[in-house]
């Protein structure tokens, strides 16, 4: 199965020149937790609601002035929309992310979640594995 036909195709972007308010604000109106981010229609990064706690908020940063390209992750891995769908999860196991951008000819087409291979029965088994991957625990520094 391709991934095009289970990507959610409605993806907001955010500009690489805007605030981190200005994204913090976009995931709540659209209830998600990462956003890819643009430069024209050319994906350049993702920016992800860990990103804002982290990178900004927790290093006392000021969200209304922080750019989103100060704290984005640059050069993310996308997708394509007729990638078969266990190349997809393989990349995001590999990779430890839960969010894959999906591009056609340099333009955000789609998006595919680790929750959208969980529902569909035949790929419950490589979310389960890709989610694994992701979340084994980084070792505490002390």
């Amino acid at each position: 199965m391709e991934i095009k036909n289970i990507m959610t195709k409605t993806v907001a972007t955010i500009n690489a020149e805007d605030t981190v308010e200005r994204a913090a604000q976009m995931m709540k109106e659209h209830n998600v937790g990462s956003i890819p981010v643009c430069r024209g229609e050319k994906v350049v990064g993702v920016i992800t609601d860990r990103d804002i706690a982290l990178r900004s908020t927790a290093e006392g940063q000021n969200v209304k002035q922080q750019k989103v390209k100060d704290i984005m992750t640059s050069n993310p891995v996308t997708g394509t929309p007729n990638m078969d769908v266990h190349e997809a999860a393989r990349i995001m196991s590999e990779r430890q992310i839960r969010r894959l951008p999906i591009v056609e000819n340099d333009k955000v087409v789609g998006i595919v979640a680790l929750g959208d291979l969980a529902v569909e029965p035949q790929f419950a088994n490589e979310a389960e594995s890709a989610l694994s991957n992701i979340s084994t625990p980084a070792s505490p520094q002390i």
